[in-house]
Order: C-alpha cells, then sequence, then structure tokens
C-alpha cells in the first residue's frame, strides 16, 4: 500500500466547515496516485534542483504535500537533489498569515531533518532599501494602486527572483514548482499554455533565464484541491483543516510571485495588510468580525493610505514636484498637474500613525512585541530624510520618542545630511540677519547635491 493510501485509510477526520468548499469533487486515489507519478519522473529526469514557491495557502500547500509524499517513496539513493521551499516576507503580510506561515517553515525544516527529506524552507525577503515603508515614508512613494503597482517589484518578484538566480547560478538550472491551477482564470490559463512546449511536462519561465516551471496541480480543480486537503494529512505537521477555517471568510491566497503574470493580492485575499490596490480589504474585515478587534488599528491605517490615491484628494498629501524636480503636466493643454511623491510632513504624518498603531497593537492584540515597522527601516527612512531631503530637524528620532516613549540607538551616520550644530547656527545666521530660514536651508540642500558636479544645469 502506498503512502497516500496508506494515510487516506487511516484518515478519518470530519469535514465539518469545509463541506462547503468541496463542492462536487471526484478526486479519486488513482488520480492522487497519477500525479505522484508525474511528479516522481520529472525529479528523476535529470539533475536540476527544486524551488517550490509555497504561500501557505490552499494550493501551494497541494502542491508541496502532493510532493513530499510522491518522493518520500523513492530510496534515500534517488533523493539526491536538494528541494528548495520559499515563501515571500513583504513585511507587510496580514500579522495571523505571518505567524502560522512561520510555524510551518518550521515544522517543514524539523520534519524533513526526522525523516531524512533532502528540503529546506526559509523566507525571502526585501531589502532593507526596498521595503515597502521605506519607499513610501522614506521617498515618498503614493499608495499604489492598478496602474502603479511598485510594491509588487520591489517586495516579492525582486526576492524570489534573486532567491531563484542565485541557485541558476550555482547549479547551472533549477525547476521552479509552483502551486497554480489553469481553472483558477482564462488568463492563467494562456500563460500557462503560452510557454508550455508540446509534449513536454516542463515550461520555460517567463524571464528568468535557466528557470524551468512545473505546475503539478495545473489541471486540478477548486474542489479537488479542497477535496485533497481535508483527506490526506499534512505531512510535516500542520492542520490542513486550520486552512478551512483561514479561507471561510475570503476565497483566494497571495502566491508566490516571480513574474507579472502570475496575480498578486487583492479581492479578498490574504495578502499585505497595506494593500491599497482595491478598495476594501474584505479578509481583514472578517478578522475584526470574527474577534481579531486589535487589527481594527491595522484596517484604519490601510484605509486612510487608501483615500489619498483619490483624484480630488492628492493636492493634499502629495508634492507637486516629481522626485526628480520636474513639474509635469498631462492634459490636451496641460492643465493637469502629474503628482509627485508625499510631502515630507504627510510622511511624517504616515511615520505618526503607523507607529500608533503599533503601540495600540502590542497592547491589545496577541503579539506584545509585534512591529508594523522595523528598526533597519526607521534607520533607513531617517537616512533618506536627511541625506536626501534636507531634514535639518532630524524629526525621525524626535517622532519616535514622542509617539513610542522610548529611545532607539541612533547613530549620525556619515549620510550627508545636516548636523543639529548646524542647523543651530543656521538658526542663528537667519534669525541675525534676518532672513527666512527655510529659504537658506533650500539654498544649502541645492548646494550639497550638486556638490562635485562639473556642469549644474
Amino acid at each position: 500500500m502506498s503512502l497516500v493510501n496508506e494515510q487516506l485509510s487511516l484518515n478519518s477526520q470530519p469535514l465539518g466547515k469545509g463541506k462547503e468548499l468541496l463542492g462536487q469533487s471526484k478526486l479519486t486515489q488513482s488520480q492522487i496516485e497519477a500525479v505522484h507519478r508525474t511528479i516522481r519522473e520529472v525529479y528523476l529526469s535529470d539533475n536540476r534542483p527544486w524551488i517550490i514557491g509555497y504561500s501557505g495557502g490552499k494550493d501551494s500547500t497541494t502542491a508541496l504535500q502532493l510532493i513530499w509524499y510522491a518522493l518520500r517513496e523513492l530510496p534515500p539513493t534517488q533523493l539526491t537533489k536538494p528541494i528548495y521551499v520559499i515563501s515571500s516576507d513583504t513585511l507587510v503580510e496580514t500579522p495571523v498569515i505571518t505567524d502560522a506561515l512561520y510555524q510551518s517553515l518550521d515544522r517543514m525544516n524539523d520534519a524533513a531533518k526526522t525523516q531524512g527529506f533532502p528540503l529546506t524552507a526559509q523566507l525571502v525577503q526585501p531589502p532593507v532599501t526596498e521595503t515597502f515603508w521605506v519607499n513610501m515614508i522614506g521617498r515618498g512613494y503614493p499608495a499604489p494602486y492598478n496602474r502603479f503597482r511598485w510594491c509588487t517589484d520591489r517586495l516579492k518578484i525582486g526576492p524570489a527572483n534573486k532567491f531563484i538566480q542565485d541557485r541558476v547560478d550555482k547549479h547551472g538550472e533549477v525547476v521552479l514548482v509552483l502551486g497554480v491551477r489553469k481553472s483558477e482564470s482564462a488568463t492563467r490559463r494562456q500563460v500557462m499554455e503560452l510557454h508550455r512546449r508540446v509534449g513536454h511536462r516542463l515550461s520555460r519561465h517567463s524571464q528568468l533565464i535557466n528557470a524551468w516551471v512545473f505546475t503539478p496541480i495545473e489541471d486540478w480543480d477548486l474542489p479537488e484541491v479542497w477535496a485533497y486537503l481535508t483527506q490526506v494529512p499534512n505531512p510535516w505537521g500542520n492542520r490542513n483543516h486550520d486552512l478551512v477555517t483561514m479561507y471561510r471568510n475570503a476565497t483566494g491566497e497571495c502566491p508566490l510571485v516571480v513574474d507579472k503574470t502570475t496575480p498578486s493580492c487583492g479581492n479578498s485575499r490574504f495578502g499585505c495588510w497595506t494593500c491599497t490596490v482595491v478598495e476594501r480589504d474584505r479578509s481583514m474585515e472578517a478578522c475584526i468580525d470574527n474577534g481579531a478587534y486589535w487589527m481594527e488599528h491595522l484596517l484604519d491605517v490601510r484605509d486612510f493610505l487608501t483615500n489619498t490615491r483619490n483624484p480630488e484628494e492628492k493636492w493634499k498629501y502629495r508634492s507637486h514636484r516629481r522626485r526628480t524636480g520636474r513639474v509635469d503636466t498631462w492634459g490636451d493643454n496641460d492643465e493637469k498637474i502629474i503628482w509627485g511623491p508625499y510631502t515630507m510632513e504627510f510622511r511624517r504624518q504616515i511615520l505618526e500613525m503607523v507607529l500608533e498603531a503599533q503601540v495600540n497593537v502590542r497592547l491589545e492584540g496577541p503579539d506584545a512585541n509585534l512591529s508594523l515597522i522595523q528598526e533597519e527601516e526607521l534607520h533607513e527612512i531617517r537616512r533618506i530624510w536627511r541625506a536626501e531631503e534636507g531634514d535639518w530637524e532630524d524629526s525621525l528620532p524626535q517622532i519616535y520618542q514622542r509617539v513610542v516613549g522610548t529611545k532607539l540607538p541612533w547613530f549620525l551616520e556619515e549620510d550627508g545630511g545636516p548636523t543639529q550644530l548646524e542647523a543651530s547656527v543656521l538658526a542663528q545666521i537667519a534669525a541675525q540677519h534676518e532672513l527666512p530660514i527655510g529659504l537658506l536651508r533650500q539654498l544649502l540642500d541645492v548646494e550639497r547635491i550638486h556638490r562635485g558636479m562639473s556642469r549644474r544645469s
């Protein structure tokens, strides 16, 4: 008897609240065994290591679980290729999802070690210079929307692709395993079939050279996914029925995003709590309705940022100059301004709101150490403000101490920004000569930016 048949015969968990998700599934043991055979054939066909994208949602869990059971039936002498499981942590994921993901990866590594399975699981994160808050609060990037979804590249695609490319550089080629299905959408089906060579189980990655894509559940439908998860126990120790609870009020997951054809979050998917691409975050609203009242503080910040996208409100929050210093217009008579980044005043306001929310969720939520913004991000934001935005007051440490009530170990890095002594001297000079201090600061900032240039035009 195979491992999956044995597990199916032993598993007698009631479906409970998962019944409505199963639909009219006709999933059979022979169908599962057929997928297992395909997985083993692809694994044994070459020496390319596998990289499995895992989000903790239903589809990626199904794909990984099928792979785990299929390859465990191979003798140890044939389990020679490394298997990497990667999950994206954007640092602004919904906290309850992040906690579950961290626990799941820990269980995977423990189970793989115990079972002698050549699998390692890890998170990939954006570098501190490209995080959501560094770009928004530090550089003034506006809240993302459909036509300017700057966050997907920086937070998801970039970190995942860097991990994949590093393994390509080491091994020559890799196989990227994704839990995506043709039935998700007509666009998904078209993209998957476009890159597939007739008669081949692997397809070329749309962007990464020497990366191949394997999609073991591409022909499954949604009821089959739920039937499998509720009938076959999780091999690394998770409770699949917890997924049913998670999806009870939202239908979708945030997949591992490795190119722009992979859908990002939205439409009641579980993803970044800061996501402003959709008008309402129904999954977070559902969590609040189900008793997670501390998440109201997160929702308040998200909804506030969402409102800044409104065309009639942009003048309140954004500069009329682009980050290049230009004033650009559009329209038949150039009568409409192309708004630039958030103003420094508004960025300070966002930082204060995020820190206040962090204080409140630590008091009211289940984790007294939960961080909505990382200490490393605060240091990078401060560096940008001082070096690029002329923050003479060095306002970030003051905001932090006022809101949080404690001090962080701030360091005056060699960032080219003004020192407190310089700010004090300039204030004295401005008062002595009755000059506007703001104008003097702007002139000195312009000189600092152009220092060393041979041409200033």
